[in-house]
């Protein structure tokens, strides 16, 4: 069994790192709250006896070496950048976890064929440049330096970011991970929905990740005065956004499978007593099934139009990001199913509506997912909470699936 206390002080340690008054976690990529936590978890790694080191993207690695060097490489991890005041086991369980799990095998002198390599992937929330999992884009090889181009509210570019904090841009391509040098990534991480504890269990397996689109509308009308316009000859783009939001959410209600939010909202000019004169928000869409979801999109942007020539107001979309929905690998699958039957766990899967760094990884290698309770399914908030016990049943089940996966052809 792994040590669940030291797990558990490791979490609450780190959590102490980008910590808001507001009790919440603020630690965006490429920032020096970020830092300070890679050199917090680059020091768990080395107690943990593995040799550490950060690649071209900044994905900071932790390898125990196999039996058979040259053999794939198992890999296991999650992130440690937050979104804006988050809480403190959305990505760091997974890492710590992973970190806990090595360590473990290292006490006992336990020996595996493949080696095992921890991954704090770089940027996967996106938070900060509103386009996330750089890290683990870069290591499947599908980063472009063209995607670097992307900024935060200040105006700094995704490249400029890396080149502050001591990363080529230019040479990203070195991170990329060559096909068949990868045997599988397995990733330990929070429900962040009810489902596990609905069903009073506190843990899952996870069967596959929803695909995402990420988009930004603009709706322009006319900046006019608000106490001498009337309301019959206004174009108030707000007024248009509004009812475009309330399509978001009927649309995204129809299927039953789908889930659709808008999280972000900027008026222009912004004064009390002017009718704005821009109005732009983002769209967040999600579903398992990438034609369910498409179809979806299709008919929020076509009724979003159809708004905007009834109210006389210009509305644009923009595509930030879109991400096919990725199924996660009966090898990962099998293995964490048989960790749970020896640990005395129930068998239980789960689609997650939440994206991770396995939808990037999933073309280079198996990938697979194991959940922990959610109280009351919170996360992205201060509020997030997963027990001291919930961790240590995951992370133990994540030792399990790794040994297994490490130890076979």
């Amino acid at each position: 069994m792994i040590n669940g206390d030291r797990l558990w002080n490791r979490l609450l340690e780190l959590g102490t790192i980008g910590k808001q008054p507001s009790g919440g976690i603020t630690r965006l990529s490429f920032t020096k709250e970020e830092r300070a936590a890679k050199e917090k978890v680059a020091s768990y790694m080395k107690e943990a006896g593995l040799a550490v080191y950060e690649d071209a993207v900044g994905n900071l690695i932790g390898r125990k070496e196999g039996k058979e060097k040259d053999a794939p490489a198992v890999l296991v991890g999650s992130h440690i950048d937050s979104v804006y005041n988050g809480g403190m086991f959305d990505g760091p369980l997974g890492v710590l976890a992973a970190v806990e799990v090595l360590q473990t095998m290292n006490e006992r002198g336990v020996k595996t064929k493949h080696p095992i390599e921890v991954v704090a992937f770089t940027d996967e929330e996106g938070a900060r440049f509103s386009y996330g999992m750089i890290g683990s884009r870069g290591m499947a090889g599908t980063l472009s330096e063209e995607e670097l181009v992307h900024q935060d509210k200040y105006g700094i570019s995704l490249a400029a970011a890396m080149e502050e904090a001591g990363l080529d841009p230019g040479k990203i391509g070195k991170a990329a991970r060559r096909k068949g040098s990868v045997k599988a990534y397995v990733e330990l991480h929070i429900e962040q929905g009810r489902v596990l504890e609905q069903a009073n269990l506190p843990v899952g397996i996870v069967t596959g990740i929803a695909g995402l689109i990420w988009a930004k509308l603009t709706v322009k009308g006319k900046a006019e005065h608000a106490g001498a316009t009337p309301m019959p000859i206004r174009r108030d783009p707000l007024v248009a956004a509004a009812q475009i939001i309330q399509v978001i959410e009927q649309e995204a209600k129809k299927t039953g499978t789908t889930v659709g939010t808008v999280g972000q909202m900027q008026v222009f000019p912004g004064g009390i007593n002017i009718i704005p004169e821009r109005v732009e928000f983002s769209l967040d869409l999600r579903d398992l099934d990438a034609a369910v979801r498409d179809s979806v999109f299709l008919s929020i942007i076509e009724r979003a139009k159809q708004i905007g020539n009834e109210r006389n107001v210009d509305v644009a979309v923009e595509l930030l990001q879109k991400m096919p929905p990725v199924l996660c690998s009966e090898l990962v699958q099998n293995a964490a199913k048989e960790a749970c039957r020896q640990l005395g766990f129930d068998v239980f899967t789960l689609p997650s509506g939440a994206s991770h760094d396995g939808v990037q990884l999933a073309g280079l290698c198996p990938i697979g997912m194991i959940f922990v309770r959610s109280k009351d399914g919170v996360s992205h908030s201060p509020e997030e909470w997963s027990s001291k016990e919930d961790c240590a049943a995951g992370a133990n089940v994540l030792y399990h699936t790794v040994l297994s996966l490490a130890m076979t052809a």
